[in-house]
């Protein structure tokens, strides 16, 4: 168990965007925000990323699974070796890994969730503990697994002294919400967060623009401001029933796959177009499970730099619209410091999700750590 004074921790995401590697250092007790610190990201270089994408829905021991497991564990290493050279004095790492299929359901068989990276393996490289595997037991109890930054989302906005409700958005290859209410004493506290998958966000954009044009995502989301978007086309997708669920719910990268299909006969710059407003129609579907309304919605992830995104959420939500940097926050980094305040919590048994953020029946402290030999 470690000791309850603030540490520095390192974190680190690789997201379903396939983009790269984003590393945070945090200097936290798991309860509290005391200070961020220096941050890297890597990118994943052009066969490196297909060699994950690959993969994607795919489930340990099938083909090409333990090649992208070695290119996720070895880009981490590099980043969070360079990183802890910047912050030598961070004593342990929270380590994400990279999700290739997640059916908290068991849609597939029984409930299940999977993540490549070796968390042992890291330990040694980086001579740390590192706290890993975060998903498995929340759906194991029955949650979703998923989101898994909720609780550090509430630490944030106790960080910004904010005193209304308010939703961090994150907008990766899946978009994600948590309605916080920082009136609240903690986050296990009944009615201080809410979160959910709202639907798809950059992971179809980005899919499109690869297979049609070459290029990994949609640049400033130029080519969808060039566009008309197919309203007829949204409200189909809004049909799907993913949006009749009731939150806490979840969703891998590929759930909408067949739903979007239907954009195939459109141009690049329509299709596109249209991609981005599904994103944002998604996000707006959600506001019907808030407990109350919002002071504002705060952005976070790389769709906040996709101003067609931005302008699309901002014409359909009911609140002001905002990137997490007018908190003083660093969006392209949320989700890579949540694993270093997850990572405190684990190492000090404290939970990491609860029946409002994963649906799981009790508070969950998931994750495991791995030590290197001799500590």
């Amino acid at each position: 168990m470690l000791k309850a004074q603030p540490v520095w921790a390192l974190g680190a995401m690789s997201g379903t965007s396939l983009d790269g590697v984003d590393a945070a250092c945090l200097h936290t007790d798991g309860v509290e925000i005391l200070a961020f610190g220096p941050t890297l990201y890597r990118a994943y270089r052009a066969e490196e990323r297909a060699a994950i994408h690959a993969v994607l829905g795919a489930w340990p021991g099938a083909q090409g699974v333990a090649q992208a497991a070695e290119v996720v564990e070895t880009a981490h290493a590099e980043v969070l070796s360079a990183l802890l050279t910047r912050c030598p004095e961070a004593e342990l790492v929270g380590f994400h890994g990279q999700t290739l299929a997640h059916d908290p359901l068991g849609a597939t068989g029984a409930p299940r969730t999977h993540q490549v990276g070796d968390g042992d393996l890291l330990a040694e490289v980086l001579d740390r503990p590192v706290v890993w595997d975060f998903r498995s037991s929340d759906v194991e109890l029955g949650g979703q697994g998923a989101p898994l930054a909720p609780f550090f989302h509430f630490a944030c906005a106790k960080w910004a002294s904010l005193t209304e409700p308010v939703v961090f958005l994150n907008l990766g290859g899946v978009g994600n919400v948590t309605f916080v209410d920082p009136r609240e004493p903690g986050p296990e506290v009944a009615g201080a967060c809410l979160a959910f998958d709202t639907g798809p966000a950059n992971a179809p954009i980005n899919d499109l623009m690869q297979a049609r044009l070459g290029q990994g995502y949609d640049a400033g989301g130029a080519l969808a401001q060039a566009g008309r978007v197919d309203e007829a086309f949204v409200t189909r997708f809004l049909n799907h029933g993913y949006f009749l669920k009731m939150p806490p719910k979840s969703l891998d990268r590929n759930d909408f796959a067949q739903a979007l299909e239907g954009v195939e006969a459109l141009s690049d710059a329509d299709a596109v177009a249209t991609l981005t407003a599904c994103a944002a129609a998604a996000v707006a579907r959600g506001f019907e499970h808030f407990p109350s309304a919002p002071a504002a919605v705060y952005v976070a992830g790389g769709g906040r730099l996709n101003l067609a995104l931005m302008t699309e959420l901002a014409r359909r939500l009911p609140c002001p619209v905002a990137p997490v940097e007018d908190l003083g926050l660093n969006g392209d980094m949320l989700e890579a410091q949540a694993f270093a305040y997850l990572a405190v919590r684990v190492a000090r048994g404290l939970p990491t999700s609860g029946p409002f953020t994963t649906g799981v029946a009790a508070l969950v402290g998931g994750g495991r750590v791995s030590k290197p030999q001799g500590l």
